[in-house]
């Protein structure tokens, strides 16, 4: 089912272009609107004031939510908003059906600032398996998308993550220590190493873009929300990187891993920043 409809006939492009353009259009309908202009009433704070939520990831949400399952009939939708209404729905990620998992605004908090650094982050996946992925940072004009197997391209350009120069310092962006168990900062914690200089992390789309890309090392992060991580990951891979959990098991959309888990440029990043983790642990 996912394979006929993200390739159909030998070069068929038509479902991955259908999607991008629905998530412009929501990004257009939703969220663009409201930046830089977002009243006090839509922001609203879940578990804490760094766990925010707007107007516009709601509704950007529902927006996608009813063209995504339109584009492809049968499958469903694992959003962050709808999952925290209600979270039984998170149980789809291991179900029978195709799943849009879908993230409308990640970055929240830069958005809610006013500034660039948030996107829109869509993955498809099925029986815990992506197979394509859209990052779109809207303010700055950029779409990322990834296809198992067939790469990953930046606005139409194939993008390579490429691999550091033998020796040099590793930029990590990782997450914060505090919002974690003790044994995981412990871990987080060996980042701050001699040949590793660690930041804290922003959009965790974007941290994957730059990944991906070149412009950054590695990512370093201890949550698994999936739709924080599944289109990421894949465009991270597909453009020539790797990931690994603590325990050396790849990252599993449906959750239980071994954290923190690190995506890099390459596979001697990823064993560099593993190699720090355990020496934190």
């Amino acid at each position: 089912m996912i394979d006929d409809f993200l390739y159909g006939t030998a070069g068929y492009t038509g479902p991955t272009a259908e999607v991008e353009a629905a998530v412009r259009a929501a990004a257009a309908a939703e969220i663009l609107p409201r930046h830089r202009k977002l009243a006090a009433h839509e922001i609203i704070e879940k578990s804490g004031p760094h766990d925010l939520v707007t107007a516009a990831d709601r509704l950007a949400e529902e927006h996608l939510t009813v063209a995504l399952t339109k584009l492809l009939p049968g499958s469903v939708v694992v959003g962050e908003e709808s999952v925290h209404a209600d979270p039984g729905l998170y149980d789809a990620l291991g179900g029978d059906a195709p799943v849009w998992i879908v993230d409308p605004v990640d970055g929240t908090r830069q958005f809610v600032r006013g500034e660039a650094g948030f996107c829109t982050l869509v993955a498809l996946a099925h029986h815990g398996e992506v197979h394509a992925s859209w990052t779109y940072a809207p303010v700055l004009d950029e779409m990322a998308v990834a296809v198992r197997g067939r790469g990953a391209t930046l606005n139409g350009t194939p993008i390579r993550s490429g691999a550091p120069a033998p020796g040099a310092v590793l930029t990590v962006a990782m997450s914060h220590p505090d919002y974690t168990t003790d044994e995981q900062k412990r871990a987080l914690l060996g980042l701050r190493t001699d040949g590793i200089a660690a930041r804290p992390c922003g959009s965790a789309g974007l941290e994957y873009l730059a990944v991906a890309r070149g412009t950054l090392d590695a990512t370093a992060f201890n949550w698994e929300y999936a739709w924080d991580h599944a289109a990421g990951l894949l465009l991270v891979t597909e453009a020539g990187g790797a990931q690994s959990t603590l325990s050396g098991a790849p990252f599993r959309i449906a959750g239980g891993n071994d954290l923190p888990f690190t995506a890099g440029r390459d596979e001697s990043t990823v064993q560099r920043v593993l190699a720090a983790l355990r020496a934190g642990g």
